[in-house]
C-alpha cells in the first residue's frame, strides 16, 4: 500500500512540475533556452561564478559610452559604490530568464552605495527599452553595438565569454567576481554585492 501511495504521490509531483514549468515558460525565447536547443545565445560551458581575492583584483575598470536613453555614462558616475554590470542582449534566452532575478538583486541595494548597469552588446537603444519595459528592468544599460572601445574596457580586464557575463566591481572599481552564464539565483549575486559592500573605500 505504501508502495502505490509513494508511486501516486510522485506522479502528482512530476504533474505540478510540468505545470510549473509550463506556466514559466510564456516566452519562446525562455522556453527554448530551457529545452537545450543552444539557439538566440551564446552558452557558457557550464555556469561559473568566482569571487576574486582583493590582492588578485588588479586595475580599476575605465569605461564611458551612452545609456539606451542616450545619456553619456562613464566608470567616473559610478566612484566609491560597488557596480554590477551585466552583459545581455534582447534575444538571449538566459538573459531573459535571469532578468527578474538581476532586477530584485538591484531592488534589495537600494539607498546603499550600490549601482547596476546593463551593457547591451548586440540591439539598438529602442530594442533595449522594450526589453527593459517588457520584462520589469528599471536600471539603465549602455549601448555597446557600435561601441568597440566599451566592450574592450572590460574585456581588457577579465574574460567575457558568454552572454549572460556579470561582473560586480568593488570600490576601486576593480573587478571583484564574475558569474559566467545565467544568474541561478539573485541571493547568490547579493551575496557577492554584501560582501563587498562591507570592505572598506
Amino acid at each position: 500500500m505504501r508502495r502505490i501511495l509513494t508511486a501516486a504521490g510522485a506522479m502528482a509531483a512530476a504533474a505540478a512540475l510540468v505545470v510549473g514549468l509550463a506556466a514559466c515558460t510564456a516566452d519562446p525565447l525562455a522556453e527554448q533556452y530551457r529545452a537545450g536547443d543552444n539557439k538566440g545565445y551564446i552558452a557558457a560551458n557550464g555556469l561559473q561564478w568566482q569571487e576574486i581575492p582583493e590582492s588578485d583584483r588588479g586595475e580599476a575598470v575605465e569605461f564611458s559610452g551612452s545609456l539606451d536613453n542616450g545619456s553619456p555614462v562613464s566608470s567616473a558616475d559610478y566612484a566609491g559604490k560597488v557596480l554590477v554590470v551585466n552583459f545581455w542582449y534582447a534575444t538571449c534566452g538566459p538573459c531573459i530568464i535571469e532578468a527578474p532575478r538581476l532586477e530584485q538583486a538591484y531592488q534589495s541595494f537600494q539607498g546603499q552605495d550600490v549601482a547596476f548597469l546593463g551593457i547591451n552588446t548586440y540591439d539598438q537603444p529602442a530594442t533595449a527599452l522594450s526589453f527593459a519595459r517588457d520584462h520589469g528592468v528599471s536600471y539603465s544599460s549602455a549601448m555597446a553595438v557600435n561601441d568597440g572601445e566599451l566592450k574592450l574596457a572590460f574585456a581588457d580586464k577579465t574574460p567575457i565569454n558568454a552572454t549572460p557575463t556579470t561582473l560586480v566591481l568593488d570600490k576601486q572599481g576593480r573587478v571583484a567576481a564574475r558569474v559566467i552564464g545565467e544568474l541561478p539565483e539573485a541571493s547568490i549575486l547579493e551575496s557577492m554585492v554584501r560582501t563587498l559592500v562591507a570592505e572598506p573605500a
